[in-house]
């Protein structure tokens, strides 16, 4: 009994695989987040169009409800263990 308890000690929660998966999710949600940046105006007076262009409104978004969705699957990926 006090061999499987100390074997449990030094497990991880996920395989080596849906740890693999996570980094790259976060990763592409970084992405996303730095295709958010920018956009803003020197000029507090000058009003910048640039802010609302296709990259920050609709594809960086995406990119980081992507990311979220590979976490998800991340999560619940089988890491096929063969124990």
């Amino acid at each position: 009994m006090a061999k499987k308890n100390q074997k449990q000690e030094g497990e991880f929660l996920f395989g080596r695989k849906n740890y693999k998966i996570m980094i790259i999710g976060i990763i592409i949600i970084l992405i996303g987040f730095a295709l958010m940046a920018g956009g803003g105006s020197d000029d507090p007076n000058v009003f910048n169009e640039e802010i609302y262009n296709f990259r920050r409104i609709r594809l960086a978004p995406t990119v980081v409800l992507i990311g979220f969705a590979i976490e998800i699957y991340a999560i619940f990926a089988n890491p096929k263990n063969k124990q």
